[in-house]
């Protein structure tokens, strides 16, 4: 049987490592490829393409109708953008913004947050992008208040007239010293900027001066993490941080360099997925990104699909459940197969194991329509770390490998714990590591080890410890591992997978339960509509009552069984489940923006269905228990 054909794509930077062994007993990998020269500024990537491509598009995003649905595409070129970027650069420069009243943005992506964000970067001004979850789906504005209380920001960007009860929230918390912005209409009762304001500023000579004093150590944004049982960590990213990633990424994925990429994406910029690593590839190698304003569920894919017909992308990144539904589109839908499959030279994933069942569909769906597979590749990269620090690139990769280093990118790994179930923890160390965590300096020292490395909690194994160059996989967070009461060890990271992947399609995630306790549990999140479909029933059905269908009770009865009796342990064998009616809540920190569950703000705030699932409850209607026969 002949090897499978690929499509060519140039690669290289993480495909070699040199494997050293420190005298702590850590084992060193680091890149065969040196890392090159890189800009002092992300701006100077505007800049240069503006002036060897000044027509190229940047940014195309479609324009809002009247009726509230989405028309044509806008296009922004890059010559265009430095115009628009110097113009709101120097707005901000004239209001005195700096370090201490970064600039803050509530709403999703658009032109607007582009421009702002690179008109700050500009002159020198952070910019702070916000989940708008944060504003919009919060009922408490909690972690609303304590970002914005964190970077006091002078001026505080929103896409709307949606986001004034935030508005409203902010001025309470800072008072009269902040600039509110809006993109578009008026709010009542609250003085606003309009965002065609900061555009109209003249380009002066301050604006000038500001620019000159933009370096490597110039911060850049402040990003938020998700937070879990604590509260958001401010990650300060420098400019040297997202230049040097940035020329990580491209000795990675080289073909990047041979031409201008084109992307179609919807990752929130609030994240270091899509707002550093997709945004700055597009920058930095002169592409242009069209705003996808779709999103990976039920209600938003339509847009995406959509909009994947009309721009055939050159590279496409996604999280699983993204993946999921496009594969899905694709069965029957040919002119999105050609579209997708047209001149795209790779897939990538990242935020969440992918599926092999849904990276094999992508690869048939390939051959099908075009003759060859796309590779399917992936990353382990942080907000700390801007993002990109390992890439698992060949052929060969599977889900849940990560690969090997980037250039420029040291990686250590050092064990954790004792005995059979110590754990190697994965550390990072270079140029696009942050300096630490804003106005957190025991946070900070706690993230860094007495050599310099980020201490990620990340747990990775070899793929083959007798070859090392075969790369490492994900292993898991070691802080959600823990043991049975009777000492047994358990891995959290594998077991999910196994278990989202025995569950598909009616498996969103799983929480794994058991700590101290005799056996193991799970809190299973549904995907409701999967189980709505299996059913036959509409979208208004409410979640218990789609839960006690039948055809679903089944389902779940069928998944209990086969993870009792593919057990092979304590560790392993999953004992009871329970089907969560309510959806995770962002408020308590238990889900972010991406879709990603938190295991450790789940169980600290489901801590009393933990309690009932294991008392043996066994009247409870969305317990299940396996037949053990």
């Amino acid at each position: 049987m002949s090897a499978p054909r690929y499509r060519d794509a140039r690669i290289g930077g993480a495909l070699q490592a040199s494997v050293e062994t420190a005298a702590d007993g850590s084992t060193v990998l680091r890149s065969t490829e040196p890392l090159r020269r890189f800009p002092e500024r992300l701006t100077d990537a505007l800049a240069q393409w503006a002036a060897q491509a000044p027509g190229r598009t940047l940014v195309a995003q479609r324009e809002r109708l009247a009726d509230g649905s989405r028309g044509d595409w806008h296009h922004v070129s890059y010559a265009q953008m430095l115009q628009r970027a110097q113009a709101v650069g120097q707005a901000l420069v004239d209001r005195g913004l700096g370090v201490d009243r970064p600039v803050a943005i509530l709403s999703d992506n658009d032109i607007e947050h582009l421009t702002l964000t690179l008109g700050a970067m500009w002159a020198g001004v952070p910019v702070a992008p916000i989940s708008s979850a944060y504003s919009l789906v919060s009922q408490d504005h909690g972690k609303l208040r304590h970002v914005v209380g964190m970077v006091t920001p002078g001026l505080v960007f929103a896409s709307g007239p949606a986001y004034g009860r935030a508005f409203d929230t902010i001025a309470a918390l800072l008072g009269d010293g902040v600039e509110f912005v809006l993109g578009s209409g008026t709010l009542a009762g609250r003085a606003t900027t309009p965002f065609e304001a900061l555009l109209a500023t003249v380009p002066g000579e301050s604006g000038v001066a500001a620019h000159a004093q933009v370096g490597p150590d110039t911060i850049a944004k402040f990003l938020f993490t998700s937070g879990s049982t604590k509260q958001p960590k401010g990650v300060i990213n420098t400019q040297r941080m997202l230049c040097a990633n940035q020329q990580m990424i491209r000795q990675c994925l080289a073909f990047l360099a041979d031409e201008p990429p084109v992307l179609v994406d919807w990752l929130p910029w609030n994240h270091t997925f899509g707002g550093n690593h997709n945004v700055g590839i597009v920058l930095y190698n002169g592409g242009t990104l069209h705003i996808d304003e779709g999103k990976p569920t039920p209600a938003g894919i339509a847009e995406t699909l959509r909009n994947l017909r009309e721009v055939s992308p050159t590279v496409y990144f996604n999280v699983p459940k993204g993946y999921e539904e496009i594969a899905a589109a694709m069965q029957d839908d040919a002119a999105l197969r050609a579209s997708m499959f047209r001149r795209v030279q790779l897939f990538m994933y990242a935020g969440a194991g992918l599926s092999q069942a849904v990276w094999d569909q992508l690869e048939a769906l390939g051959e099908a329509t075009v003759g060859e597979r796309v590779r399917m590749i992936t990353s382990l990269g942080m907000t700390e770390t801007a993002p990109a620090c390992v890439f698992a690139l060949g052929t060969a990769v599977r889900s849940g490998q990560i690969g090997l280093p980037a250039p420029g990118c040291e990686v250590k790994l050092t064990r954790i714990g004792d005995g059979p179930w110590a754990k190697t923890e994965v550390r990072f160390r270079g140029p696009h590591v942050m300096p630490g965590y804003w106005k957190d300096p025991a946070q900070t020292a706690e993230a860094f080890d007495a050599e310099g490395y980020y201490c990620t909690g990340d747990a990775v194994k070899f793929v083959d410890p007798a070859d090392p160059q075969r790369g490492l996989v994900f292993d898991g967070r070691i802080a959600e591992d823990f043991k049975l009461s009777t000492g047994t060890f358990v891995s959290v990271g594998p077991l999910r997978g196994k278990v989202i992947a025995a569950g598909a399609p009616c498996v969103q995630d799983a929480v794994v339960t058991g700590l101290n306790r005799d056996e193991l549990g799970l809190l299973l999140f549904p995907r409701l509509d999967e189980c709505r479909r299996l059913a036959g029933l509409d979208a208004t059905v409410p979640a218990p009552e789609v839960l006690h269908h039948p055809a679903v009770r089944a389902f779940f009865q069928r998944l209990a069984d086969t993870l009792w009796a593919s057990g092979t342990g304590s560790a392993n064998r999953v004992a009871r489940l329970h089907v969560l009616a309510e959806p995770p809540s962002i408020d308590k920190g238990e889900v972010t923006d991406k879709g990603s569950i938190n295991q450790r703000a789940v169980l600290q705030h489901r801590a009393a269905l933990v309690e009932a699932l294991h008392e043996g409850r066994e009247a409870d209607p969305f317990v299940i228990l396996p037949q053990r026969g």
